[in-house]
């Protein structure tokens, strides 16, 4: 097994940062050491969020993305390296898992499409670079995602208590931790993403703070169940989506039979939303004693309250209760995805992605040939 020190890479759906974390790990544990997260620069976000949503580009706009991403990733590393003291022999890789600018994992010819250089990052950085997770599981006919699962698993698995942990980044996400039953995970729908996006266009700030703008606004019920009929939350497991379904011209498709409503009350429609659909596939997978939560979504008061108020039977808490930060926890799956990646071993689960077998899952990028070796 290739023990040693990772950093973890991730900038997630919500654009809001480059997470990127410091870990020791080896065969018995993840042991965080630091964190930091690098601002993205507002054009590069906007230009980001324009190809998620599917306008239209041309190949040099795309390729010259992909380079500025990767050298912004190189960047984030490079700072917290610099702030921890340490020289880049004492990193035994970087897990990086790219921005996602489309996900379609569904269809004759299912693909999936991350960005930020991975040469780049190698080159400027001179550490060797895992990336491109995805692909490998979706060749093998699984969604690509959700990765984290494994992750989830081999740190937060209870042998006897029922466990659920919930992602709420831009996309919600659940895994499954079930004692005596193989590990389940799968997208629900919209975490935060349709809340920011909405916040954005008539307050002009990236999120809402504390939840106070959906807070005073009232949910909308007819626009509710017209929203929880559109047919992707009664698709099946395995399934994961993003913003190229899930997005500002989805609220606007939902809105036309609902003219003047207050933005606020669209807000407070929109977070219960999000916690119906997630509290929904809780009970349908049957419940589970303790709901542990990470990603921004878990710094939302009424989001959080929605949430408890549907599950009157479970204790709803975050991970950081359980020891892991709820705000680094994907960047420390990846670097931990990068190790399994060194050492040989698979980093996806079918009972999770639909994929016909485990497999080792990225591309290795080398700092330098002698040291790989």
């Amino acid at each position: 097994m290739r023990s040693g020190r990772y950093i973890g890479v991730m900038s997630g759906t919500s654009l809001d940062g480059v997470d990127v974390v410091l870990a020791a790990i080896d065969q018995q544990m993840v042991a965080q050491q630091a964190s930091y997260c690098h601002p993205m620069p507002p054009a590069l976000r906007e230009a980001i969020l324009a190809v998620s949503q599917g306008q239209q580009l041309t190949l040099s706009q795309l390729g010259q993305l992909d380079t500025r991403l990767g050298r912004l990733f190189a960047e984030a590393v490079q700072v917290l390296i610099r702030r921890e003291g340490l020289e880049k022999e004492d990193i035994a890789a970087i897990g990086c898992h790219g921005q996602t600018v489309w996900h379609e994992p569904l269809g004759e010819a299912p693909n999936t499409l991350q960005i930020g250089d991975n040469n780049q990052i190698a080159a400027l950085t001179g550490i060797t670079v895992v990336g491109d997770f995805r692909r490998r599981d979706m060749a093998l006919g699984g969604q690509g995602a959700p990765l984290v699962p494994a992750f989830h698993q081999a740190i937060l698995m209870h042998p006897e208590e029922r466990r659920m942990v919930l992602n709420i980044g831009g996309i919600a996400n659940l895994s499954l931790l079930i004692p005596g039953k193989p590990i389940g995970g799968y997208d629900t729908g919209p975490g935060n993403m349709l809340l920011d996006a909405w916040i954005w266009r008539h307050q002009q700030r990236p999120y809402d703070k504390d939840g106070a703008w959906g807070g005073s606004g009232q949910v909308v019920y007819p626009l509710l169940q017209q929203m929880l009929a559109d047919p992707w939350f009664a698709l099946p497991a395995p399934k994961s989506t993003g913003r190229e379904y899930f997005n500002p011209g989805w609220i606007d498709q939902q809105l036309t039979n609902f003219p003047g409503l207050s933005p606020q009350d669209v807000q407070a429609t929109l977070v219960e939303l999000t916690a119906m659909t997630i509290a929904q596939q809780v009970m349908l997978c049957g419940g589970c004693e303790r709901l542990l939560v990470c990603g921004g979504g878990g710094k939302n008061p009424q989001l959080m309250a929605r949430l408890r108020a549907q599950l009157p039977g479970t204790e709803v808490g975050t991970t950081d209760e359980a020891g892991i930060s709820g705000d680094d926890m994907e960047a420390l799956a990846f670097a931990w995805l990068a190790y399994r990646t060194l050492s040989g071993e698979p980093g996806n689960l079918p009972s999770v992605t639909g994929a016909r077998e485990a497999s080792v899952l990225g591309a290795i990028f080398p700092a330098n040939i002698q040291r790989y070796r």
